[in-house]
């Protein structure tokens, strides 16, 4: 079982097939509309942008799980990306990212890299972590996603190679990137 054995829904309701991504690096991400690191998507467009025609495909799924932070409509979720940050990179179907209703891809994903912990320099990681305890202890528990914006990346053949936190700009990604490219 990896990656490439997974099929998922664009927003669009087609069934997509990660197999079509073979050969390619891939930047998986579980994203927010309404979330206090929404304003990654910047970040994660310009590695789009940057790297995709030396084979970098990132892929986005909108998630509604964490304090009901992407309410929208697919429509509603791919407008408000393209007109606020220019995403133009491929986003799918609403769902959960952890727990018992999780996609399966996200449930491969976070078996094949464990939390490791929050990145303690980014200016919100302490409020992250002071909100989780709070909020939602339990999403401290495992190795389950914790928060928007975890993001998974995949080499070209399809093997989970590094997990990073909500914590982890995109921009700080771009060495990994570089070296799978």
């Amino acid at each position: 079982m990896g990656v490439y054995d997974f099929t998922v829904k664009t927003n669009k309701g087609v069934e997509k097939s990660l197999a079509d991504y073979k050969g390619k690096v891939l930047l998986i991400v579980n994203t927010a509309s309404k979330c206090g690191f929404t304003p990654q998507f910047e970040g994660l467009q310009k590695l789009y942008t940057q790297y995709k025609d030396k084979g970098l495909e990132i892929l986005g799924f909108p998630c509604n799980q964490f304090a009901e932070q992407d309410p929208g409509s697919a429509e509603e979720i791919q407008t408000f990306c393209k007109l606020n940050y220019g995403v133009t990179f491929q986003i799918f179907e609403k769902g959960d990212v952890r727990g018992e209703n999780a996609q399966p891809l996200f449930k491969y994903l976070t078996a094949q890299k464990k939390f490791e912990g929050f990145n303690k320099n980014h200016p919100i990681a302490e409020k992250l972590e002071e909100a989780l305890k709070a909020n939602f202890p339990e999403y401290l528990e495992g190795d389950g996603i914790k928060w928007n914006f975890t993001k998974f990346l995949i080499d070209k053949e399809g093997n989970v190679i590094k997990r990073f936190e909500p914590t982890t700009d995109p921009a700080d990604i771009a060495p990994e990137i570089e070296k799978l490219l």
